[in-house]
């Protein structure tokens, strides 16, 4: 059962609200495309508009399967002419790898893995852009930066900064934010500003299931005026003739629930627990993907322990 906050991640909650700490997200999986027909291949493979990126901008997209069902989530950046970096969670890096060799059999365009060789450190709080020495970016805006010697792409983020850089700097980097004001936090206090904000995490909420609509990501990850790509039509036929079945709800919970617990409305399961925690300004909440019979508002038993649930919009108000 997911408990109470202890007083260590309470601290580091208020120290990502109020200032900045830092999170070493470097397992994330990370591919490297290059080849002059690298952009235009990702467009017709992943749900945003991958061609209209120009060096140090970047956006969020998705991998679908032809009836269009997520295979992965991922930030695309630009990092030159020819040169595309994805990020993506580390169960779908194997996937999404995978769907790339195939399909670009016959094209300029080479793939490496290069998810040992670059680091991810997260900035996350107000501070973030004012301890890195970068300017205030937009998310998915890029911009080359040194810290203390170490040279980084810096990338804007909804909650801060994104430091890129050779793995090898990780370390010297990490040290030298610490100093600065920005020490290192862990997952599980980063994992409540994520629930609060109501932004899906595939492994979590989202999986090779779910589709983009359900996930409340379209306006995210999905340009409706490029060209085709793999499971386009079933994405387009939902946003403009009909409704998705479920949705991406918030959850207050009267009680810590764990993760897959299943949540019904009556006697009808209509979800299950996606990510969970205990907020410490907001108690115990969670997100899940329900059916669209439980709308804001609706109580659900979550699990058999009598712990409910009352069904909000997001973000956390």
């Amino acid at each position: 059962m997911t408990e109470a906050p202890t007083v260590e991640i309470d601290a580091q909650y208020r120290q990502l609200r109020e200032e900045c700490g830092l999170l070493d997200r470097s397992g994330r999986g990370k591919l490297l495309l290059r080849g002059a027909e690298a952009a235009e291949y990702l467009q017709g493979q992943l749900t945003n508009d991958i061609g209209a990126l120009a060096p140090d901008e970047g956006c969020y997209a998705a991998l679908l399967d032809r009836k269009g069902h997520m295979q992965a989530d991922m930030r695309v950046l630009c990092l030159a002419e020819g040169e595309i970096w994805l990020d993506t969670e580390a169960e779908t890096l194997a996937a999404t790898r995978r769907h790339l060799e195939m399909y670009k059999i016959g094209r300029e365009v080479e793939l490496e893995d290069i998810t040992a060789e670059r680091a991810i450190l997260s900035l996350i709080g107000p501070r973030s852009a004012e301890l890195a020495g970068s300017p205030p970016l937009p998310e998915f805006a890029g911009e080359r930066i040194s810290v203390e010697g170490c040279e980084s792409l810096a990338v804007g983020t909804a909650l801060g900064i994104d430091l890129i850089a050779v793995a090898g700097d990780a370390e010297r980097l990490r040290a030298a934010l610490d100093a600065a004001g920005a020490p290192e936090v862990g997952p599980e206090a980063v994992e409540i500003l994520r629930i609060e904000a109501g932004t899906p995490r595939f492994g979590a909420e989202m999986d090779s299931s779910t589709m983009p609509a359900e996930a409340g990501i379209v306006a995210a990850a999905v340009n409706f005026e490029k060209g085709c790509y793999i499971g386009q039509e079933t994405v387009a036929r939902l946003h403009y003739r009909g409704k998705p079945n479920r949705h991406l709800r918030g959850l207050q919970l009267s009680g810590p629930a764990e993760p897959g617990t299943a949540l019904k409305l009556g006697d009808k399961e209509v979800g299950r627990v996606g990510g969970s925690a205990v907020s410490p300004l907001r108690g115990p909440i969670a997100l899940a993907i329900l059916r669209r019979e439980a709308e804001p508002g609706a109580e659900l038993a979550v699990g058999e322990d009598g712990v409910t649930a009352r069904v909000v919009d997001l973000p956390f108000g």
